[in-house]
């Protein structure tokens, strides 16, 4: 059985979550955004706490607040960080991407990564990484189909979707993305965001007003 648990860091509230499979010692992080010492504090404590060592990072693109505590969860424990490579670009430039928020404009962080392959197995767990660039060109959902869980970072939101104003953001590419890929998922699969509260897909094909045929992309030339 999977468990997950959900923690919420930095002042742009990224989730970052814990994957392992009942009676695994090992597990997975996925988007590790603590900014403060007390974030990676409450972090290693829980891992101490329920005894879980991490066998990988896994990110599902490089936005720095999603990769904010990389290095300094790297520092106790020196596992493999996965990521596209076609995020390499938007890793590199970190936070000087988010042009309108001064205050993060200088903040970068620099660590060792491996490409993503299209499958993973971490902490017990056999993910199945769906590419699905828009957001930005490397962004990357995590799907089990054995658990029904989707961890869709910033491609799939409760009743919106990622943005894609910011450089390598593609419109069109996060639709297709979506439509094409994250939306065939079975409705009864639970979607972990990378921002704000879980939900499904059965709910979002209902309900998400970005869902709309009004919305369709344009077809590719």
């Amino acid at each position: 059985m999977l468990r997950t648990r959900i923690f919420q860091f930095n002042p742009l509230g990224t989730n970052c979550v814990i994957c392992w499979s009942d009676g695994s010692p090992l597990c997975a992080v996925i988007d590790p955004g603590m900014s403060h010492p007390s974030d990676v504090d409450a972090l290693v404590s829980f891992l101490e706490e329920h005894s879980l060592t991490p066998e990988a990072i896994l990110l599902t693109h490089g936005h720095f607040d999603h990769v904010w505590g990389v290095k300094a969860l790297l520092e106790k424990y020196p596992v493999p960080v996965y990521m596209s490579g076609a995020d390499s670009e938007i890793l590199a430039r970190g936070a000087s991407i988010f042009a309108g928020i001064p205050a993060f404009k200088n903040l970068k962080v620099d660590f060792p990564w491996k490409e993503l392959p299209d499958d993973i197995t971490c902490g017990g767990v056999t993910w199945k990484v769906l590419r699905t660039p828009g957001h930005t060109p490397g962004c990357v959902c995590y799907y089990s189909a054995e658990n029904s869980i989707l961890l869709s970072g910033d491609t799939l939101f409760a009743g919106a979707i990622g943005r894609t104003d910011l450089v390598g953001g593609d419109y069109d590419a996060i639709m297709r993305s979506i439509l094409g890929t994250v939306m065939l998922l079975p409705g009864d699969t639970d979607v972990i965001p990378g921002h704000g509260q879980p939900t499904s897909i059965a709910r979002e094909a209902a309900s998400n007003p970005f869902l709309e045929p009004f919305n369709e992309p344009l077809p590719e030339e």
